[in-house]
């Protein structure tokens, strides 16, 4: 009987995790990227009406994109394996969020801890990813090929844009992530 007791617990917390993850995670992101979206595309739309579009933009605009992406990509997969291993967490997150009082919700969210190998690293590449998409945008303005707006906007459009994926994973419950 304990082991019934057990799974289902499990069970609740996975499912608490998913709902955090849900409506604190992916709807904020879902709607950033649109955000972000609209703007690299109105910016790009105002270079080709002042005429300054060109295969340097073209490039320029995509490769900012994929790296976007990319750095998406990774920290999604970075999000998945901590909703996996430590669906606890984020059970208490969402736990910590329904409470009323601020002293319990700090105790909610202080029972469990994530502790992995390489968890000292994990600020460190956070860091290293917005410098890198900040600099490749300040190189495309500074070389004169992307307008600011589309070039600050268009890496983050891509860097939300794996968000989408899970999305429709997590809404649809075919898979846990």
């Amino acid at each position: 009987m304990p082991k019934v007791i057990t799974a289902r617990r499990h069970e609740d917390e996975t499912e608490k995790a998913q709902e955090f993850v849900r409506t604190y995670i992916l709807f904020p992101a879902s709607l950033l990227g649109l955000i972000a979206i609209l703007v690299g595309v109105v910016a790009l739309g105002y270079q080709l009406y002042q005429g300054q579009y060109g295969w340097e933009t073209f490039t320029s605009s995509s490769a900012l994109l994929i790296a976007g992406v990319l750095l998406g990509l990774a920290q999604t997969k970075y999000q998945q394996y901590l909703l996996r291993e430590f669906p606890g967490y984020f059970a208490n997150r969402m736990k910590a969020f329904t409470q009323r009082s601020v002293r319990k919700a700090k105790k909610t969210v202080s029972d469990v801890t994530i502790e992995h190998r390489g968890r000292g690293f994990v600020f460190l590449w956070y860091v290293l990813g917005f410098v890198v998409l900040v600099t490749l945008a300040g190189l495309c303005v500074w070389t004169g090929f992307l307008h600011p707006a589309a070039a600050f906007s268009l890496p983050w459009a891509g860097y939300l844009a794996p968000r989408e994926k899970i999305k429709s994973r997590v809404l649809s419950k075919s898979l846990i992530i």
